[in-house]
């Protein structure tokens, strides 16, 4: 068994006091290979110390003895949708519902309050083509190993908050939460690259969402792509 022990940022928040959804999925399936199915049991913690243990059977990220997340390998039948070009995607962002009404706006993704160099600023909005979503993303350097690669924690943080403003509720006083994220992260980009993510609704089964993102190259090529579900909660508890 492998163990690591860190700590989630603030930078790295979703909800205020809780790391972001996606991006803490990513550090827990980091040891594991192929496509991982990530289910998060708790929220997050901040700025403390955490404990990731990883065996051939999966990983398990505790706090103490209480467990906050656990991955395994899984299979991810998932069809990309036809993706927009790098322009069509900085068009459709102006329409980002997270301008005007947000629930977690200093979210380390997909927070409007976020700087450049601080978050993604990742604003998905509609494209016109059923319900599609899509935002434009060039990678901060900030984001990148020595070698200059994004880190894949930061893939499936892009594609957690994106899939996020397809299905997003009406209702003020709700917000939705990453429940799980089955992620493939088979390609790599570099800091500086030009990347359209996108993002699509796949059901709904109650307070369940599903919903279904991706990110892609210029070239159009799909370098990560997901399926997630996210649980509606009451907005008061967040805050």
């Amino acid at each position: 068994m492998h163990v690591e022990r860190f700590s989630i940022s603030e930078r790295f928040r979703g909800p205020p006091k809780s790391g972001n959804g996606g991006y803490v999925c990513g550090r827990i399936a980091a040891h594991l290979h192929g496509t991982a199915r990530v289910r998060l049991k708790a929220p997050p913690p901040l700025e403390v110390e955490l404990r990731l243990e990883t065996s051939d059977q999966g990983a398990r990220l505790f706090l103490d003895e209480t467990l906050i997340g656990e991955a395994g390998s899984a299979q991810l039948d998932l069809e990309v949708p036809a993706v927009p070009t790098f322009e069509q995607a900085e068009a459709s962002s102006h329409s980002f519902v997270g301008f005007h009404q947000h629930p977690f706006p200093g979210c380390f993704v997909c927070g409007p309050e976020r700087e450049l160099s601080d978050g993604l600023r990742i604003f998905p909005g509609a494209t016109g083509k059923s319900g599609l979503v899509a935002a434009p993303w060039i990678p901060d350097h900030s984001l990148a190993n020595a070698e200059g690669l994004i880190q894949p924690e930061f893939l499936w943080s892009a594609l957690d908050c994106t899939g996020a403003f397809a299905i997003l509720p009406l209702a003020q006083e709700v917000a939705i939460v990453l429940g799980e994220l089955t992620a493939s992260v088979p390609g790599s980009v570099s800091h500086g690259d030009q990347l359209v993510a996108v993002g699509w609704k796949l059901g709904v089964e109650g307070r369940k969402h599903f919903a279904g993102s991706a990110i892609c190259n210029a070239s159009g090529e799909v370098i990560a792509r997901a399926r997630a579900v996210w649980i509606e909660v009451p907005l008061s508890q967040w805050h």
